[in-house]
């Protein structure tokens, strides 16, 4: 239960990000939240980390892949993370850090992915499914002007974040699972041919 709190909150806390810069509204409570214009950048760290709004219509690094690509990446983005819950659902005897890892890449793909189906109709820029992604922490110490669609910086999100996250685990534990492999098989053969491995 703990794993699925933490995919909860971690969406939540994406989610809120993203509003609080994108700006929101709601009428039946006569809230009004003014957030940036597209493209509007505050600093909160001069030349290391400002707040820019980017909404990004395609995948990573702002990359638009073409209506076809962006509808499937779409559809498999669903799928994946459909998988992603059931695994985390049905695995409960899985290993807790592989667990985890898949909590950080779910709770991140749901965020991006609720941006993709409903931002579009939430801010009557296109319909259900035509969404951008809001992309708004702006770190200057890298730049992928050529990729990004802010130029001259990487602007990404807390999904982001998160799927960075699960994935570096991910990639950690199977390098290390792989080292951990040959170093058994080859104790395994020294020790099959008589001799001292030390």
């Amino acid at each position: 239960m703990k794993i699925f709190f933490l995919t909860f909150l971690l969406f939540i806390a994406d989610q809120l990000s993203k509003l609080m810069v994108r700006g929101f509204s709601l009428p039946a409570f006569d809230i009004v939240h003014n957030g940036l214009e597209i493209g509007e950048s505050k600093p909160l760290i001069n030349n290391l980390l400002h707040i820019t709004l980017v909404e990004n219509p395609g995948i990573a690094f702002g990359i638009v892949p073409g209506e076809f690509m962006k509808d499937l990446i779409l559809v498999l983005t669903i799928v994946l993370c459909f998988g992603f819950l059931g695994f985390l659902i049905f695995a409960k005897s899985a290993d807790k850090k592989v667990r985890l890892a898949i909590a950080l890449i779910l709770a991140g793909a749901a965020g991006n992915l609720f941006d993709k189906i409903f931002y579009g109709y939430f801010y009557k820029y296109g319909e259900l499914f035509n969404g951008n992604v809001v992309d708004f922490l702006d770190l200057k110490i890298f730049n992928f002007s050529q990729f990004s669609s802010f130029a001259g910086s990487y602007v990404f999100n807390v999904a982001d974040i998160s799927i960075t996250a699960g994935i570096t685990m991910l990639i950690y534990m199977i390098l290390k699972m792989k080292k951990e492999n040959s170093e058994s098989v080859l104790t395994q053969r020294v020790l099959e041919e008589g001799k001292d491995p030390f």
